[in-house]
């Protein structure tokens, strides 16, 4: 059921109807029936391994809970950790696994009789799994206390606003909405339609529409230096607008119920730093690898050497996360490297006046906007070949056609509602202004959010085109 489908708003409405009905044991059980309905609209055959390791992760947040030995918790914790990243596992990297053994065979002239599974892949499968392990290792920690009531940790993992595509919530944070009763405010209303709009503007209406420029600039074997530039960006400008559109619905969605998910993504595109970056692109998975997987290897409390292969294998796996592909891999460990080289750097940057930074501040952005790019052309490009190819033709083939135009064109059309909105916030937050004038902000969002909903009318994708993260 796509968020982008007249299914999906029905959907909502109905429930939304039902929910506004209810008492808090009332919704909670609404909210658990429709989650089920959400997800099995997808594949209702998935729905078996869903309420598995939901069941393994409640039993086992209760065993931990009820047992003194710190030996026993160990044990209940790997079993945990073994079933969900199992599945994982299985359904996710084992055909990966596979035609990768074959291929290396291959190189060495031995051909292996290995047949890939072809296993279906469980849509959000990443997505709930790192939500499950979050809640097991925080109360194997003692961070939270584990759930007593089954229905109410079901809702926690099938909240169907964020269930298959984020963002990856913590139990501390919405578990604890899920026991408590909600309130439902008219500020909270507000925005929640707010980034419902914004949301719906970002997926329809640019990111749908770059991806036919980017589509045809990486499915274009004769393109010119221009044409890869242009596609490139067309990427850049899709996969935000996508990703972030999704995550907006979702905490928009949520809102209107009384819920309140963390931000995934605050204006990405003004970063001046890898790790700049990666505290403003999917938050979410960031702090989640971050507290789960670079923390315990190490993080920084081991030296600068161990520092920095902490950073690039935190990042490796996660490119794997987003993929069973090496493409993903070599994404991650792109930006492993970039977070390791901007920490070598940093200590030099920081002793300069603070005026310096100021002046520099628009190149910077620049600079690590397309140092990003790069990363995207990695992660779109159709074989690893491109990621070869499309600087070459950007360096030595550079020529400006009309279809070049055009696409530049669209694209800035596409590209200026972003800047603006995403400009508008940066600036709000640098200057600390947006609380002083609630009034104007509120007017400025009712016409933004008036122009949105026309662009969506006349410029938006109709088709319902599945948002890029449904297939990690």
């Amino acid at each position: 059921m796509l968020f982008n489908s007249w299914t999906f708003v029905f959907f909502f409405l109905f429930v939304y109807l039902a929910y506004l009905r209810l008492g808090h044991v009332g919704q909670n059980r609404l909210l658990f029936g429709a989650g089920l309905v959400f997800y099995g609209t997808w594949d209702w055959r998935f729905l078996g391994l869903l309420m598995a390791t939901t069941l393994v992760d409640y039993w086992v947040g209760l065993g931990m809970a009820g047992s003194s030995s710190p030996k026993k918790r160990r044990l209940l914790l790997a079993i945990a950790i073994t079933t969900n990243l199992g599945s994982l596992a299985f359904f996710k990297y084992c055909d990966f696994f596979l035609d990768s053994l074959v291929g290396l065979g291959r190189l060495f002239g031995i051909e292996l009789p290995i047949v890939p599974l072809g296993f279906l892949l469980p849509v959000g499968i990443s997505f709930y799994t790192f939500q499950e392990l979050s809640y097991v290792i925080d109360v194997h920690r003692g961070a939270v206390a584990p759930c007593r009531s089954l229905r109410d940790y079901a809702v926690y993992v099938t909240f169907f606003p964020q269930l298959v595509a984020g963002p990856i919530e913590r139990a501390s944070h919405l578990l604890r909405q899920v026991v408590q009763p909600r309130v439902i405010t008219w500020a909270g209303v507000r925005q929640g339609l707010w980034l419902i709009v914004c949301g719906y503007f970002l997926k329809v209406v640019v990111a749908d529409n770059a991806a036919r420029l980017a589509d045809r600039s990486f499915d274009a074997p004769d393109g010119t230096g221009a044409d890869a530039l242009l596609g490139i960006y067309a990427f850049a400008l899709q996969i935000y607008g996508d990703f972030a559109g999704y995550s907006n619905i979702a905490r928009g969605t949520a809102a209107l119920m009384g819920f309140d998910l963390m931000v995934n993504f605050r204006q990405p595109y003004f970063a001046t730093s890898p790790s700049d970056f990666w505290r403003r692109w999917h938050i979410s998975l960031s702090t989640w690898l971050r507290d789960y997987l670079y923390i315990p290897l190490g993080g920084n409390r081991r030296g600068p050497t161990r520092t920095q292969a902490n950073l690039i294998v935190t990042m490796l796996l996660g490119g794997l996360w987003h993929g069973a592909n090496w493409r993903f891999a070599l994404w991650g460990l792109y930006h492993g490297i970039l977070l390791a080289l901007g920490r070598l750097v940093r200590p030099a940057a920081g002793a300069r006046p603070a005026w310096w930074g100021a002046v520099l501040w628009p190149l910077r952005v620049v600079l690590m906007f397309h140092l990003t790019c790069y990363g995207w052309l990695l992660f779109r490009c159709n074989d690893l070949s491109q990621a070869v190819e499309f600087p070459q033709r950007i360096a030595g083939n550079f020529h400006w056609t009309d279809r070049a135009s055009l696409d530049a064109t669209m694209l800035l059309w596409l590209a200026i509602p972003v800047l603006l909105l995403d400009g508008a916030s940066e600036l709000a937050q640098r200057l600390g202004v947006a609380a002083r004038f609630r009034v104007g902000q509120t007017m400025l969002r009712l016409v933004a959010g008036l122009l949105m909903l026309l662009a969506i009318y006349e410029l938006g994708v109709r088709h319902g085109k599945q948002f890029i993260y449904f297939q990690f």
